[in-house]
């Protein structure tokens, strides 16, 4: 049983708050039965009652691997968060990055009407859409973090704009070669994951016309050692190589022990993103040129915030982009270590 935001409007009126009469992105007109006529996107009444009646709010970040160091910064944005808005958050998802888990995890959640308000990292995008589809119909308030997953009904984006992301790598590599041409290896944790689509694509856009030959995605797996293996046999195989770039964090450390172990720091340029504790070392050291920052912890911190506006003042739902920022030896020292 779920009211309609024009029934919650009447009701929170009496509470002197302020409702919006749709959300942004995700109010779409929907074919399920328990729509209402307008499409509008109807809170769950146990949400509602909740809400009204001042208990604890319970939000849920399902992050598609909390077992990757991305996810620390993140989880401290999001305790942050909690604290200051008093409310109860945490972080869930599969250890490993099983879609799979992540749906029955989340279909579970959705079932026991437990939560509140839910933001999803989405493992797969294809395969989390009926789930967001699920719990959107279901009167939860949804949005994605992290990971987009624009065609499905989630509410909102928190996080990078990830095409965009991959196109500002490959203007940096195009400064960092200065006019070098020659062949360019892409290495990925999860080479099949939206994300790293998403960031591959606008990385293939900026790279247009540049006379680069791109060799990847190469797909390392999130296990140190396996991750450096890979590389190191990839590398092998490109002898003629003149850089190496990484889609996410893990990798990117992954090939720059490679790069420094095997003496062609300095040889092979390397790009790749986020600030790490090892990255910022490798940076120092030089044997990494730059990295982007993503602001995990501001991702952790708006998806909460988002939500807890939404449920608490009725502020409307619309996406944040945490932005694309660019760490280079000579600033590194003034951005946030994210882990």
């Amino acid at each position: 049983m779920r009211i309609t935001l024009a029934r919650r409007a009447a009701v929170a009126a009496t509470l002197g708050l302020t409702l919006l009469a749709g959300s942004a992105c995700g109010a779409v007109t929907s074919a399920n039965d328990d729509a209402d006529a307008s499409g509008e996107f109807q809170l769950a009444d146990y949400i509602s009652e909740a809400v009204e009646n001042g208990d604890p709010l319970k939000i849920r970040l399902s992050y598609h691997d909390p077992s990757l160091a991305f996810a620390v910064p993140i989880r401290e944005g999001m305790e942050r968060a909690a604290a200051e808005l008093g409310v109860e958050a945490q972080m869930i998802g599969p250890t490993g990055g099983s879609a799979a888990d992540q749906v029955a995890e989340l279909q579970t959640l959705i079932n026991q009407q437990q939560i509140h308000g839910l933001a999803v990292s989405s493992a797969s995008n294809d395969a989390l859409k009926p789930v967001i589809a699920q719990a959107y119909d279901a009167g939860i308030p949804i949005i994605s973090f992290n990971t987009n997953n624009p065609e499905s009904k989630q509410m909102g984006f928190v996080g990078q704009d990830l095409v965009a992301s991959g196109e500002s790598l490959a203007k940096e590599l195009l400064g960092v070669l200065g006019g070098e041409t020659g062949k360019v290896v892409v290495v990925s944790v999860d080479s099949g994951a939206g994300w790293s689509n998403d960031r591959f694509s606008g990385f293939q856009t900026g790279l247009k016309d540049s006379g680069l030959e791109i060799v990847g995605p190469v797909n390392t797996g999130n296990e140190p050692s396996a991750a450096y293996n890979t590389i190191e046999s990839t590398m092998a195989a490109q002898g003629d190589a003149i850089a190496l770039v990484s889609l996410d964090c893990c990798s990117f450390t992954a090939g720059a022990k490679w790069l420094e172990q095997s003496g062609n720091d300095g040889k092979i340029r390397s790009v790749g993103f986020d600030v790490q504790p090892q990255t910022v070392e490798y940076l120092e050291a030089g044997v990494v040129d730059l990295t982007i920052s993503q602001g995990p912890a501001e991702q952790g911190y708006q998806a909460v915030k988002l939500l807890v506006d939404y449920l608490k003042n009725g502020t409307e739902i619309a996406d944040v982009d945490t932005g694309a920022l660019v760490v280079t030896p000579e600033n590194v020292a003034s951005v946030p270590v994210e882990g």
